[in-house]
């Protein structure tokens, strides 16, 4: 592990892809199917676990991927906004 490294990524960085996958595809299909703001606050809250993983990843992510990245991110929030309003 690199000095700069943090713990928590080089623990991510060991789970299986699938899995992780697997885990947000359904925390996502929960938060669209739950009631106004129940479902909104899920979603604000996947999108603030993606606001830090991209924070921490930006400097070696490639232009292209960074502005994919922020398109998802930001039509992530506003679908959270969507069902919290």
């Amino acid at each position: 592990m690199q000095r700069t490294q943090s713990p928590v990524l080089a623990r991510l960085a060991r789970l299986n892809p699938t899995a992780v996958f697997l885990a947000t595809l359904a925390l996502v299909l929960v938060a669209l199917f739950a009631p106004g703001p129940a479902g909104g606050a899920l979603l604000l809250a996947l999108a603030a676990l993606l606001v830090w993983l991209m924070a921490a990843t930006w400097p070696v992510q490639r232009p292209a991927t960074r502005m994919l990245r922020l398109v998802m991110l930001t039509l992530l929030i506003a679908v959270a906004l969507a069902k919290l309003l």
